[in-house]
């Protein structure tokens, strides 16, 4: 059973909100969303999705409690697969118009070098959501791999487990490599997640492609 949480006072916009429940609508259907959003207990929420604008007014804990009630509707593989599914349709709806604001869509952008690429693109994705969200997002960089991290995460607000679950996280983090890289698809893991226990959430990019 999914708790109803305490408001977290931290927000997203209205219009990323939005874009994340019609991706889990285009991928678990209409009754499929609907049972989701009443067992996270944010039915207020069915046939009501945020206006599309900038206001911070969809909370961190209905975005949290909409990724525990996934994981116990569909269990832990299924709810694993719907969520990297509805990150990657949510970059594809429409995050990717954020690219934009922050330059990632500019003439310039697309003849640069592949990792390059990467490494502008995740940076882009970090400011984008450090500007219009209260996550605050940033990008370091390994021998291997890129370090993103997230702190105040949306994703796990509220939850606790064994193992790491921001797979929306994830599949944002993908499809939105995959658009400015030109295709190519690359590894992302989390490494560290608060509702393991960690203090931030933290994954790894890969530079090497997989394609």
């Amino acid at each position: 059973m999914v708790d109803k949480l305490e408001r977290s006072g931290l927000y997203y916009p209205n219009k990323i909100g939005r874009i994340y429940l019609m991706a889990l609508e285009e991928v678990m259907g209409t009754n499929g969303i609907k049972a989701v959003l009443n067992l996270a207990k944010v039915s207020h929420l069915i046939g009501n999705y945020p206006p599309n604008n900038l206001s911070r007014e969809f909370d961190f804990a209905d975005f949290g409690a909409i990724g525990a009630a996934i994981e116990e509707m569909y269990g832990p593989r299924g709810g694993r697969g719907l969520a990297l599914r509805a990150g990657r349709a949510s970059f594809a709806q429409g995050l990717s118009e954020f690219g934009s604001v922050v330059g990632a869509s500019e003439l310039a952008f697309k003849v640069i070098p592949l990792g390059t690429k990467v490494k502008v693109g995740l940076k882009a994705m970090a400011e984008t959501f450090t500007k219009f969200s209260d996550q605050h997002s940033e990008v370091t960089e390994a021998d291997d791999y890129f370090v993103y991290t997230i702190y105040k995460c949306p994703v796990c607000w509220g939850r606790t487990s064994d193992r790491p679950t921001c797979y929306g996280a994830v599949g944002i983090l993908q499809e939105g490599l995959r658009w400015v890289s030109g295709g190519k698809d690359f590894r992302v893991e989390e490494s560290a997640c608060h509702a393991m226990g960690d203090e931030n959430c933290v994954f790894h990019i890969y530079k090497e492609p997989l394609n």
